[in-house]
């Protein structure tokens, strides 16, 4: 079936950003208000929910446009299982949002600077998503929040993917499984488009819909040996990622 014109669908795109950046801005400031008021384990919990709500919606709001399609019910088996870290591939900005949508309990290792994003960061510390800005407390946390019975979600690669199938990967997310105990579930992020890839245009609309697709990987068990158990698991990664698609 031939795609409908970006042209077409462009007003029904920005559409859909005006009303993800409102809804984002108006639960960060009402998060902003219950960080210091709720308890620790309430206010993870209700954040973290929250965050998975909202983008679910965000998700179904864009498929209900015509903008997106996406299955991740896959990652449905994952959602109850604690102390759990899922890994995947990164081929575009919206793999995060794609993720903890389906996984309510879920931690994501985010840049620093984004935890002051008006859009962003309020949510982002009421979940008690980990800071990238100091290794040794990242993997600290993230150890904490997994042994607590919380999910990481990770991308190894540390920024998206731009050469090979994939960037090498960063060692924490090996690190993180031997001192937390906790299994590794790979996943990969299938899609037929370039959108929002690395060096993507903000402005640059794409043929429509973007179509996602997640699938289930194997499951690594820590290892004692940090640095094998990596380089096992960027072998695996790289040898499941589906070709990527070129920008026109």
């Amino acid at each position: 079936m031939r795609r409908p014109s970006s042209l077409l669908l462009a007003p029904l795109l920005f559409l859909f950003l005006f009303l993800l950046g409102l809804a984002s801005l108006v639960w960060n400031l009402l998060a902003m208000l219950l960080y210091p008021l709720l308890p620790r384990g309430w206010g993870t919990r209700l954040g973290r929910g929250m965050i998975a709500y909202g983008y679910r919606a965000a998700w179904a709001v864009a498929g209900a446009f015509g903008l997106m399609e996406l299955d991740s019910s896959v990652l449905d088996q994952f959602r109850e299982e604690r102390g759990l870290i899922i890994v995947a591939n990164h081929p575009s900005m919206l793999d995060a949002l794609i993720l903890v949508a389906r996984l309510p309990h879920s931690a994501c290792i985010m840049k620093a600077g984004l935890m002051k994003n008006v859009f962003l960061g309020a949510g982002a510390r009421l979940a008690r998503y980990i800071r990238n800005d100091s290794p040794r407390a990242m993997v600290k946390l993230a150890v904490e929040d997994l042994k607590r019975g919380g999910q990481l979600v990770v991308f190894p690669e540390g920024t998206r993917t731009t050469h090979g199938p994939v960037e090498p990967f960063r060692s924490g997310v090996a690190l993180i499984a031997k001192l937390a105990g906790a299994p590794i579930q790979t996943v990969f992020i299938d899609t037929d488009s370039p959108f929002l890839r690395k060096g993507w245009p903000l402005w640059k609309l794409p043929p429509f819909p973007v179509r996602y697709r997640v699938r289930e990987g194997a499951r690594f068990d820590p290892s004692p040996d940090a640095e094998a158990l990596l380089r096992e698991l960027e072998r695996y990664v790289a040898a499941g990622v589906k070709p990527a698609p070129v920008a026109a």
